[in-house]
């Protein structure tokens, strides 16, 4: 969430933000968040005025006692009972304040970055860089979903009748390439400098709302109902909760985490061409990376990242390019998100592969993630970022990389798979 304090002292700029994303009624939302917070303060003063009456008072009936003036004491402890009564009260409408500020505070995403562009949709991105020469396929090339079936290494039936649609089964050189580049990509993260993790898969809603699934994509998770626990989206959920309510000490930062985990996604709505094969899956592989950074630091840890990511593309010679998401396309909580995308050269199109985001202060506030620096406690910056996402770098190996004798194995990948070609 955004802070109080920054929203109290810089609504000119929280406004600015929310109309870049085009964000409904922000005037009125920013208005009933200051209105709630002159509530909270002006009834937690009073609070705080009946607390100390009643305490002197209180001090002041022993004293009455002692000297035998019972009339002054009885008196006394009759006004002592009324504030008592009266801090009740207050102290129950404080926290029907605090509820209503917490309600609508939730409902506010993150202001973006300076650097982000205007823009209400994906067609506003800006690309950022393109690097790589797309491929030229031979006559009778066929897209991924095709070859899938020539090949017989993914088999989307079976996956309807053990689960539904939306969850393949891999199987022989599907099933191989998969494990090599999840290997692959694991491998690269730790040379990087990151610490591998192997998270649960599970979350409570505890820790859904600490990186801000929740509440803005309940629609989104799947949910266990008896155990109220939600299946990953991302392994982002549960690495980042590592580090709820946890007081950093200085010398752990950076911290660098990285981790594979299946994906979970109800992708409510998705139909169409664009969703076909692998392009949109309920349940996928992925290995993201986590990052915790003093915040003057964060931006060029995104950077970093994003350089990673890139590295990851080049080496498995995939055409790719980056765009730096608008305001009306980036995600809930983020203040600058790049996204990847690989071509598919069957399809004749873009897909992407990877976000890299900077949330800045927004999942600390929530997860209450400190550190202590220069003698005062502050919350840190928490980026993530996919690298890679598995579906759809699959279906650009498998479509870019087709020939009339087979597909071959980017050279990185072959050490992994065991195989150079699938034929």
């Amino acid at each position: 969430m955004l802070q109080l304090p920054f929203i109290r002292e810089n609504k000119e700029t929280v406004l600015t933000g929310l109309h870049k994303r085009h964000f409904a009624n922000a005037e009125d939302t920013i208005d009933q968040v200051l209105n709630l917070d002159q509530q909270r303060r002006d009834t937690q003063r009073e609070l705080d005025d009946v607390l100390a009456q009643s305490n002197a008072k209180a001090g002041q009936i022993g004293a009455l006692m002692k000297a035998g003036d019972k009339a002054a004491a009885d008196a006394a402890k009759a006004e002592t009972a009324e504030l008592k009564t009266r801090s009740k009260d207050l102290g129950e409408t404080l926290r029907q304040i605090e509820m209503a500020l917490q309600a609508v505070l939730v409902t506010i995403p993150n202001i973006p970055h300076s650097s982000v562009p205007e823009g209400r949709s994906a067609d506003d991105n800006e690309v950022v860089l393109e690097n790589g020469e797309k491929p030229t396929l031979h006559e009778g090339a066929q897209p991924h979903w095709e070859l899938i079936k020539k090949y017989d290494i993914i088999d989307f039936e079976l996956g309807v009748k053990i689960s539904g649609a939306g969850f393949p089964v891999y199987k022989g050189k599907g099933a191989r390439i998969q494990r090599a580049m999840i290997n692959f990509f694991l491998d690269e993260a730790l040379k990087a400098g990151y610490l591998e993790v192997q998270p649960p898969i599970v979350v409570n809603e505890d820790s859904g709302f600490g990186t801000g699934q929740l509440p803005d994509k309940e629609g989104q998770m799947y949910y266990v109902t008896e155990d109220k626990l939600y299946l990953i989206p991302t392994a982002e959920v549960p690495i980042t909760n590592l580090y709820r309510d946890v007081i950093l000490p200085e010398a752990q930062l950076p911290v660098k985490n990285v981790g594979y985990t299946p994906c979970f996604r109800r992708e409510a709505g998705s139909w169409g061409a664009h969703v076909r094969g692998l392009n949109r899956l309920h349940q996928f592989d992925k290995v993201e990376i986590v990052r915790i950074e003093k915040p003057e630091n964060s931006y060029a840890a995104l950077e970093e990242m994003s350089q990673h990511v890139q590295g990851l593309l080049q080496k498995l010679e995939l055409p790719y390019r980056v765009l730096r998401l608008c305001g009306g396309d980036m995600g809930f909580t983020s203040a600058l998100t790049y996204d990847m995308e690989v071509w598919s050269a069957a399809q004749q199109r873009w897909l992407e592969v990877s976000s890299v985001s900077n949330f800045e202060t927004y999942q600390a506030n929530r997860l209450k993630l400190r550190s202590k620096l220069d003698g005062k406690m502050q919350l840190m910056h928490t980026l993530n970022g996919s690298a890679l996402a598995l579906p759809r770098i699959l279906a650009s190996i498998l479509e870019n990389n087709q020939t009339p004798e087979g597909i071959r194995i980017p050279n990185v990948l072959v050490p992994y798979c065991g195989f150079d070609r699938i034929d």
